[in-house]
């Protein structure tokens, strides 16, 4: 018998071992990843973003409104029809935001697809806020919950609660993650209110390019003198214009604010008339900077609109610089 090679059997012991060890540590892992991993379709960024922080890597989270279209006007384009077919979940802000969107989803998803619909679960009819751009008489109350960090508070424990059931093995992902981002969102708050109560009370009015702002605004103690452009999109009367003026020179605001996305002329025209500075970088659903940026984020998006309004109304934002604005699960999300 020939006797067998020392080296031939170090090689198959060194194989065997290595074998042994790769599949050792495959049965160690956990099943972090489902071997597909749950769809979620959502749509504005804000809400994107929202999903992603909850969702982390374990959900493929998709928006479809691209960022700086008015999520109003938005109307969908074929291949969403089939994204949102191939969904397992759909997240949408809801309250009629965003009707387009869920007639589609309605008519192409999978008949055990639910949709979510954030607002309608957050607030209560008596909670609605009903102003010129969204007049009691329609019936459609405004929308723009997501100003508010606390309404998003919400927002998150919803998203988490909808994730676990249609992925029920990822629940303690869900939940971990859902845990350090409520606990970001009540830092952003308590940092909000912190910079805000550096505003002479006198200045705390908002003029607005869209009427995005009264939920924020119950939120910490402004008041709304109006937006220029209300939900219908149409440009404000000349009498419109002129009691708009009128109210600014009387108040004395110190700044009145439009959209980065959405050039306002009218809005302009009415800051130069009352004599005061026109600041034009608000943003209501357009996340700064680039996807994986740390900025890119709700909570950045949130950031940078208090800097703005709380340095042009005579106040300091440096308690702002408390919060970390990155997705506490990392960037994930896919943003049109």
């Amino acid at each position: 018998m020939e006797a067998p090679n020392p080296s031939s059997r170090s090689r198959a012991t060194g194989t065997g071992m290595a074998l042994a060890l790769l599949l050792g540590s495959m049965l160690a892992l956990p099943a972090r990843l489902p071997a597909a991993p749950l769809r979620v379709v959502t749509t504005v960024a804000p809400i994107t973003s929202i999903v992603e922080n909850v969702a982390g890597e374990r959900a493929q989270v998709t928006g479809i409104v691209p960022e700086g279209v008015n999520s109003h006007t938005f109307r969908p384009v074929p291949s969403d029809a089939r994204t949102l077919a191939r969904a397992d979940l759909i997240i949408l802000n809801g309250l009629n935001l965003e009707i387009p969107t869920l007639k589609l989803a309605r008519a192409n998803k999978q008949a055990d697809t639910p949709i979510l619909l954030l607002a309608d679960r957050t607030v209560t009819e008596r909670d609605y806020v009903f102003d010129p751009g969204f007049p009691r008489e329609r019936g459609h109350p405004n929308p723009h919950l997501w100003p508010d960090p606390v309404h998003v508070m919400n927002y998150a424990r919803l998203v988490r609660d909808a994730l676990t059931k249609a992925d029920p093995e990822g629940r303690a992902v869900y939940r971990a993650n859902a845990r350090r981002y409520l606990a970001q969102l009540r830092a952003l708050d308590g940092a909000i209110a912190a910079a805000v109560a550096t505003v002479p009370r006198g200045n705390r009015r908002l003029l607005t390019y869209h009427d995005s702002w009264p939920y924020f605004a119950k939120r910490y103690g402004f008041s709304i003198i109006g937006a220029v452009q209300p939900s219908s999109f149409s440009e404000p009367s000349p009498r419109e214009v002129a009691r708009l003026i009128d109210q600014l020179n009387r108040a004395r605001v110190p700044a009145v604010f439009g959209s980065e996305v959405f050039p306002s002329p009218v809005l302009r025209q009415i800051a130069r008339e009352a004599a005061t500075t026109f600041v034009d970088s608000l943003r209501d659903d357009d996340l700064p900077g680039e996807p994986g940026d740390p900025v890119h984020s709700y909570t950045g998006m949130m950031l940078a609109n208090v800097r703005t309004i709380v340095s042009a109304l005579g106040g300091s934002p440096d308690a702002l610089k408390t919060v970390d604005p990155a997705p506490v699960a990392g960037h994930h999300a896919r943003y049109r």
